[in-house]
C-alpha cells in the first residue's frame, strides 16, 4: 500500500470549502460508525457549520467579509504541489550504516528506489514524536534547523534518548504491552498499578538491561504492593498456567501461543503450575509465589515442563522452575528477535515481522537478514536497548522521506521510505496542549483516591490504563486487556475528524489560548504571524507561498491580525501535516 500522501497547509487558502467537503464525507461516513465503550460519538451540528459556511462564503464573494474589507475578494495563490513536496525531502538518500547496506540491497533486489532522505524540518519533529513523544518547542526546532553542524542529527537523538520525556513515552509502551491497568478486567487495582508503573519507567529510565528486566518480570515473588514486578502474573485475564503461558509466549517470543498445538502449550504451561496467590490482612494486597507444595489436580499433573524449542526441561526440586524458564529464555535466538523486531516497528510504523507479535511460520520477515542484524545487535550490546534504538535512528533508513519515490506495492514492507501514521491519543492531545498553554482533565471508574490526576500531567505519562478522558477514547486509546499490539487504533475516523473540525473542545483550546495570543501579540505582519504558527505546530517555517496564502485569508476575510493567526492554527492542527508521523 502506497503512503497517503500529506496535505500541506499551503491548502488553508480554501480552507472554508475544504472544511465543507470533509464535513459532507464525514456526514456520511459518521452514520457507520459504532458506538465506542463511552457510548456513541457526538453528532455535528451539520446546520449550524452549513450555515457558518454559507454566510462566509457569501461575504468572500461579494468583498464584504469583516468591518474593514469593501473590496472585492481576489483569488487565492495557486498551490505548488512541487514547493510543498520539497519541504520534506533532502538530498539523495546514501548508505551510512551496515544496517542501511541491508535495507537498500534488498531494495536494489526488488528493483525499488528508495524515497529521498528527509529534511532537517522534518527529521526533529520525526525525532521528537518517536523517541519522546512530544513536539520539538519552537526555539527547540529552529535551533536544529539552523545548526549547520554535520552530525547534528546523531547529537539530536543522544539527547533525547536522555530526557526524562523518554521514560514517560516508553513506559507508555511498555504500559501497553504489560496491560498495567487497575479496573476490569485486569483488576491490578489503583496502588498496585502505580507501583507496577513507576518501576517499569524506573527501568525504562534507568535502561535496565532487557535480559534482566525480563528475567525480574518472569522470577520475582512478594507482594504486588512492594515488589512490582509480580504484578505481571497479576495483569493477566487468565492466571490459570496455560493462561499465563500464552500471554508469556505473547510478551517475550512474539507469538500467539494459542494457535500452537496442546502440547506445546502444555509443555510451557507446566513451569507456572506452581505459581500462587494469597491475601493478606492489607486491603487488596497479594502475594505472588512459588509453591513447591501446590498439589496440582487434572491435566496439570501430567504435564511435562518443555521449552517452546521443544527441548525438555530438566527442574530440580529446589529451585523455582521459572527461573528455569527465564535461562532458557534469554538465551534463545527468538527472544532477542521479538524485542529487536518490536523496536523496530516502534520507530519505523512497522515490524520486519508484521504485526510485531505475531511471529509464525507463514509470516516470514521482509528483511531476514535486516531482523537478524538487528537481533545480533542487541545480545551483542548485552540487551542494552538504548543501543539499539541508536543503531535505527542513525540509519538512512530510518531517516528517509516519507515520499515514496517508487509505485512499487512492496515498497512499504521494504521500507523504501518512512511510513506516515497518525499520532497516538495520547501524543496528539498532549501536542494540542502544548500548543495552546492548555490542559486536560482525565477520570477513572474506580473511585480511589490514587486515582487523582492533576490536570498538567501529560497524557503520555498516566500512570494507569484506567485513566482517561472522552478524546483519548475516541482517538483510539488502548484497552490494555490483551498486551497485543493490535489494541491501538491509529486509523483516523470521521468522528476523529468531526471532533477536531468542530468540537467545542479544540475550539475553546484554540480561542481561549493565553500562549498563542502571547506569541502573536509581537508579531506585526502576515509573515511573522505565519512563522510563529507554523514553528510552534508544523515545527517548521512557512513556505513564501504558504505566507502568501496566509496574507490572502486575513485580507479576504476581513479578520484583524489575531484572528486570522488563530484561524491559520486551525487550519493547520486539521492538516495531516500535523495529524500524521511523517
Amino acid at each position: 500500500m502506497r503512503a497517503a500522501p500529506i496535505v500541506t497547509s499551503a491548502a488553508m487558502a480554501l480552507l472554508a470549502l475544504a472544511a465543507w467537503t470533509a464535513v459532507q464525507a464525514a456526514d456520511e461516513a459518521v452514520k457507520d460508525d459504532k458506538p465506542s465503550k463511552s457510548g456513541p460519538p457526538a453528532r455535528p451540528d451539520f446546520k449550524r457549520l452549513r450555515e457558518k459556511w454559507m454566510e462566509r462564503q457569501k461575504l468572500m464573494r461579494s468583498g464584504q467579509a469583516g468591518k474593514s474589507s469593501d473590496k472585492p475578494a481576489t483569488a487565492p495563490p495557486p498551490v505548488d504541489a512541487a514547493a510543498a513536496a520539497r519541504v520534506f525531502e533532502g538530498p539523495s538518500a546514501t548508505v551510512k550504516t551496515p544496517l542501511d547496506k541491508l535495507v537498500f540491497d534488498r531494495l536494489k533486489e526488488l528493483n525499488i528506489a528508495p524515497a529521498r532522505s528527509c529534511s532537517d524540518a522534518v527529521f526533529v519533529r520525526r525525532a521528537y514524536l518517536d523517541v519522546i513523544g512530544t513536539l520539538p518547542t519552537p526555539k527547540e526546532a529552529w535551533e536544529f534547523i539552523s545548526d549547520n553542524s554535520p552530525d547534528k542529527r546523531q547529537a539530536l537523538i543522544d539527547r533525547l534518548l536522555e530526557r526524562d520525556e523518554f521514560a514517560d513515552y516508553w513506559a507508555m509502551k511498555w504500559g501497553d504491552l504489560l496491560r498495567v491497568k487497575a479496573e476490569f478486567p485486569i483488576n491490578l487495582w489503583p496502588n498496585a498499578a502505580q507501583a507496577y508503573y513507576s518501576w517499569i519507567r524506573q527501568a525504562v529510565k534507568s535502561n535496565m538491561p532487557y535480559d534482566r528486566f525480563a528475567r525480574e518480570l518472569l522470577t520475582q515473588s512478594g507482594s504486588n504492593f512492594r515488589v512490582p514486578a509480580v504484578n505481571f502474573y497479576r495483569a493477566m485475564q487468565d492466571r490459570a498456567p496455560t493462561g499465563t503461558a500464552k500471554t508469556v509466549a505473547l510478551t517475550f517470543l512474539g507469538q500467539r501461543a494459542d494457535k500452537w498445538p496442546a502440547q506445546r502449550l502444555e509443555g510451557l504451561a507446566a513451569f507456572f503450575t506452581r505459581v500462587s496467590f494469597k491475601s493478606t490482612a492489607e486491603w487488596k494486597e497479594e502475594i505472588v509465589y512459588y509453591d513447591p507444595d501446590k498439589k496440582l489436580e487434572g491435566p496439570a499433573a501430567t504435564w511435562r515442563a518443555t521449552f517452546p524449542d521443544g527441548r525438555p526441561a530438566i527442574l530440580r526440586g529446589d529451585r523455582d522452575p521459572r527461573e528455569t524458564f527465564a535461562d532458557w529464555l534469554v538465551s534463545d535466538p527468538q527472544f532477542a528477535r521479538c524485542m529487536a523486531n518490536r523496536a523496530w516497528s516502534w520507530l519505523v510504523g512497522r515490524g520486519i515481522v508484521h504485526e510485531s507479535d505475531d511471529f509464525r511460520a507463514d509470516n516470514p520477515p521482509s528483511n531476514p537478514e535486516l531482523l537478524a542484524y538487528l537481533q545480533q545487535e542487541l545480545v551483542r550490546s548485552k540487551y542494552d536497548l538504548k543501543h539499539l534504538l541508536r543503531v535505527i535512528l542513525n540509519s538512512q533508513t530510518y531517516q528517509l522521506s516519507s515520499v515514496p519515490a517508487s509505485k512499487d506495492p512492496k515498497a512499504e514492507a521494504c521500507f523504501a521510505y518512512y511510513p506516515i501514521r497518525r499520532l497516538e491519543a495520547e501524543v496528539l492531545v498532549d501536542a494540542l496542549c502544548q500548543i495552546t498553554g492548555t490542559t486536560e482533565r482525565y477520570s477513572s471508574p474506580i473511585p480511589e483516591p490514587f486515582t487523582y490526576i492533576p490536570e498538567n500531567c501529560r497524557s503520555i505519562a498516566l500512570p494507569d490504563g484506567s485513566i482517561t478522558s472522552s478524546f483519548l477514547e475516541l482517538f483510539g486509546k488502548p484497552p490494555r486487556d490483551t498486551g497485543m499490539e493490535m489494541e491501538r487504533n491509529n486509523r483516523i475516523t470521521a468522528a476523529q475528524r468531526l471532533h477536531l473540525l468542530n468540537s467545542s473542545h479544540v475550539q475553546r483550546k484554540l480561542e481561549q489560548s493565553w500562549k498563542l495570543r502571547a506569541m502573536l501579540a509581537s508579531r506585526n505582519t502576515p509573515r511573522e504571524s505565519a512563522n510563529a504558527v507554523y514553528m510552534t505546530i508544523l515545527s517548521r517555517p512557512p513556505t513564501d507561498a504558504e505566507v502568501r496564502t496566509a496574507a490572502w485569508y486575513a485580507e479576504s476575510s476581513g479578520l484583524r491580525g489575531q484572528e486570522a493567526a488563530i484561524d491559520l492554527a486551525w487550519a493547520l492542527i486539521n492538516s495531516s501535516e500535523f495529524l500524521y508521523r511523517h
